[in-house]
């Protein structure tokens, strides 16, 4: 665990143990056996059951959670795959602990900073701070991500709107809708914070959970607008492939419409009577063409003047 000293001001490591009343302390748990868990949360920090078996049981949800010797809070980080992980916070008089699964780059690096800068686990609240500041910086990137995919999409669709990319915006879209209701619980566990008492704070740190709570907000109305252009997106590619194909069968009908005429001509001409009085013509052969190059052309200036092509 990292601990800061607040009469010395220096932050050092040890291993797991309760904290003594002038230490503030940082206690990560990764991946821990269930037995490990409910030794720190509830031999060392006399923690409630019902927390204990929340911080074992993960995979839950946003949330916020008061007892009587601590309060928890479960969080979430993102990764490079857009998958939610889980952060189990509790936070007590004199310490925070974290419980999560897989690795997360962003407590890693938190935690090296914060051996390294003094001064940036004062008091429990601050220690969360960073953490769900992190946490919401990440989400600003994977919102920056999503808008250049899209923005991709878009041209890939107005340049073919055949390209096979349905299914690529299908998924991105299911784990858009599975963000929005991740961040939409994270802002009111925020706003529960910045706009309550928070009994291990301090009075000037509302303001810095306000600034995060602006922040997700940002997030979600990000994430409902590139919501609404995944589905124009589709509803773009389903109209110009629909306009495409409208223009694929005026084109056929009109060709169509006019080999219709020459091959009444060519029927009439090809049938087995005696008497048909051009057959004895000298010119009848030439007669016939030029009657089927009259009727084409006639019926080409025809479409052109109702601007059927």
């Amino acid at each position: 665990m990292l601990i800061y000293n607040t009469l010395t001001h220096r932050t050092t490591t040890e291993k797991v143990r309760k904290p003594e009343d002038h230490e503030m302390v940082w206690i990560r748990l990764r991946n821990p056996e269930s037995s490990e868990t409910k030794h720190v949360l509830s031999d060392l920090l006399e923690s409630h059951h019902l927390l204990v078996e929340d911080c074992i049981q993960l995979h839950g949800r946003p949330k916020m959670d008061r007892y009587k010797n601590n309060i928890f809070i479960s969080f979430f980080a993102i990764n490079e795959q857009y998958d939610p992980m889980e952060i189990a916070l509790v936070i007590g008089k004199n310490y925070v602990v974290s419980v999560y699964e897989a690795d997360i780059p962003l407590l890693d690096s938190l935690y090296e900073e914060f051996k390294e800068i003094e001064g940036r686990m004062t008091f429990p609240a601050q220690i969360l701070y960073h953490i769900m500041d992190r946490c919401v910086d990440e989400y600003v990137q994977v919102i920056d991500h999503i808008e250049d995919k899209v923005e991709t999409w878009e041209e890939a669709i107005h340049d073919d709107p055949y390209a096979p990319i349905s299914r690529e915006i299908f998924q991105l879209k299911r784990i858009t809708h599975n963000l929005r209701r991740v961040f939409v619980e994270e802002r009111t566990v925020i706003g529960t914070i910045s706009h309550q008492s928070f009994p291990y704070s301090h009075p000037d740190a509302d303001v810095y959970f306000a600034d995060i709570f602006d922040h997700i907000s940002r997030v979600v109305d990000s994430i409902d607008m590139y919501r609404e252009s995944l589905t124009g997106l589709l509803e773009m590619q389903v109209s110009m492939k629909s306009d495409r194909m409208n223009e694929t069968m005026k084109t056929l009908t009109v060709i169509s419409t006019i080999f219709l005429p020459l091959t009444f001509v060519a029927g009439v001409y090809g049938m087995n009577f005696k008497d048909i009085p051009e057959l004895d013509w000298s010119f009848g052969y030439l007669y016939v063409w030029i009657l089927m190059a009259a009727i084409m052309v006639g019926m080409l200036f025809f479409f052109k003047s109702k601007k059927w092509m």
